[in-house]
């Protein structure tokens, strides 16, 4: 049996990750293929159990350390249980967040090496990675304008941080893109949905069969 793909969105805060996952299983499947939406962190039972733990509360209710081993048990737990059973079944998987969050916002902008969330990944997830990365950039005076619309003002615990950490958020997905192209492209989320879902698709169009 012909093996998925395995392909992760991400972005900073109001970047439109769950409209563009949306439009690209409906584009996948037009291509005839079985296509599985998860998301981090969550995906199974366990992972969507430390999810309400990492988002739920104040700000201080984990230090950048503790916050990454919570991120890096879900995720061991979501490749394990979901994602690699969906690919060995010829599953498309398509992940809202993956392990290149981590490296933003518990890495770059929390001052946590990347080389230890990298360890992190190694140890919980035998440094499994997606065929493909995207990273639909917006820049911060967009994101907020779309978050605020979209919750009303209430952010969940890290959503809700400063404007200074979500730049760093972001300086840090560009950084990523910029160390490895061969495997994460960057998307411009300006504009209309169907004018971001041709550049996302575009940017995943040689994956397909």
């Amino acid at each position: 049996m012909i093996m998925g793909c395995f392909i992760s969105i991400e972005g900073g805060e109001g970047a439109g990750k769950s409209t563009q996952i949306r439009m690209l299983a409906e584009r996948l499947g037009a291509h005839g293929l079985a296509v599985d939406i998860t998301r981090e962190p969550g995906g199974t039972e366990g992972a969507e159990a430390i999810r309400g733990l990492l988002l739920g509360g104040g700000d201080d209710r984990w230090g950048a350390e503790a916050e990454a081993l919570l991120f890096a048990a879900a995720r061991s737990d979501h490749v394990a249980k979901r994602i690699k059973p969906a690919l060995a079944k010829g599953i498309w998987v398509i992940s809202d967040r993956y392990l290149d969050s981590s490296r933003a916002y518990q890495g770059a902008s929390l001052g946590l090496s990347d080389a230890a969330i990298m360890q992190l990944h190694a140890i919980g997830s035998g440094g499994f990675l997606p065929e493909r990365t995207i990273i639909l950039d917006l820049p911060l005076a967009d994101s907020r304008e779309r978050t605020k619309q979209r919750d009303g003002g209430e952010s969940d615990r890290i959503g809700g941080r400063d404007d200074a950490f979500h730049q760093r958020v972001r300086d840090a997905f560009l950084a990523i893109a910029e160390a490895e192209p061969h495997r994460v492209r960057v998307v411009d989320a300006r504009g209309t949905a169907e004018d971001v879902g041709e550049r996302l698709f575009a940017q995943i169009a040689d994956l397909l069969p």
